[in-house]
């Protein structure tokens, strides 16, 4: 049975929740949203091929360290072609639902989730799901924000993340994780009114 090893690096101003996440037994692995503090994440590396390197969505605070983590890895980048702003500039690949991005014996499943951004995305391995700024402990991203979306928000949160099950762990982009199951009773944004 492989395992999966998945380190939380805090970086940036914003305290960006970055993700390693790897095959304990091959070595591949997959950045989840570099955010700022490149060496800080590169020494996460040594070791690991790192296979991809995926955003969540397009802010600074979730992209910024995103061309030295690709130069230092050689890895290709992946994001909604929606959130491929000039500030951005671009993406080696561009993800949509259902998409799935192979690393060692696991598969990231991507799971189109607009609203905080147009081009939100989560990703899935097995019982684990990274969920950017879409849904952290107790709360929701922003929908205030320039091309944000509240009933996309919506449709995001009750069409994708709760119809996971109760016992998948939520890694957020911001503060400490949660489960499925915690935030459909405790987070007060998720309760259907």
């Amino acid at each position: 049975m492989a395992r999966l090893s998945i380190q939380k690096v805090h970086v940036g101003e914003k305290d960006t929740n970055c993700y390693v996440v790897a095959c304990a037994d091959s070595k591949e692995a997959i950045v989840i949203d570099p955010g700022g503090d490149a060496p800080k994440i590169v020494g996460q590396l040594r070791g690991l091929l790192v296979r991809w390197i995926c955003f969540t969505h397009a802010h600074p605070g979730h992209t910024g360290a995103k061309e030295d983590v690709k130069a230092a890895t050689q890895a290709p980048t992946a994001m909604h072609l929606a959130d491929a702003t000039a500030q951005l500039k671009s993406a080696d690949r561009y993800l949509a639902g259902g998409d799935t991005l192979p690393f060692g014996a696991f598969t990231l499943e991507v799971l189109p989730t607009p609203g905080h951004t147009p081009g939100g995305l989560c990703f899935r391995v097995g019982n684990h799901v990274f969920t950017g700024d879409t849904l952290t402990a107790g709360k929701i991203g922003r929908v205030d924000l320039p091309g944000s979306s509240p009933p996309q928000m919506l449709l995001s949160l009750h069409g994708q993340l709760l119809t996971l099950p109760d016992n998948t762990v939520v890694y957020p982009g911001h503060g400490p994780n949660t489960t499925i199951g915690a935030e459909r009773i405790g987070n007060p944004y998720l309760r259907v009114r």
